[in-house]
C-alpha cells in the first residue's frame, strides 16, 4: 500500500507540477519563438509605417531621409 502511494504522489507531482517551480524556470522554447517572431513583426511594421510616411511626403514635395538600418522581410 507505501508503494503505491508513493507511486500515486509521484504521478501526481508529475501531472500537477508546483506552480512556483515553474515560475522559477526558463521560458518555455515556444515563447521565445513567439517573442522573436512578435519583435521581428514590430520592426518589419515599424519600417513599412516608416516608409510609408515617407513616400507620401515625398507626393506632397517635402525631401524625405529613409533609414536602411532595419531590412524589411519577406513573407513565406
Amino acid at each position: 500500500m507505501e508503494r503505491q502511494n508513493a507511486v500515486m504522489r509521484e504521478l501526481s507531482q508529475w501531472a500537477f507540477p508546483n506552480p512556483q517551480e515553474l515560475a522559477d524556470e526558463q521560458p518555455a522554447p515556444i515563447d521565445s519563438a513567439v517573442l522573436q517572431r512578435r519583435h521581428e513583426f514590430a520592426a518589419t511594421e515599424a519600417a513599412a509605417l516608416h516608409r510609408a510616411r515617407a513616400e507620401r511626403a515625398q507626393r506632397s514635395g517635402a525631401a524625405v531621409l529613409l533609414p536602411q538600418d532595419v531590412p524589411l522581410r519577406s513573407s513565406a
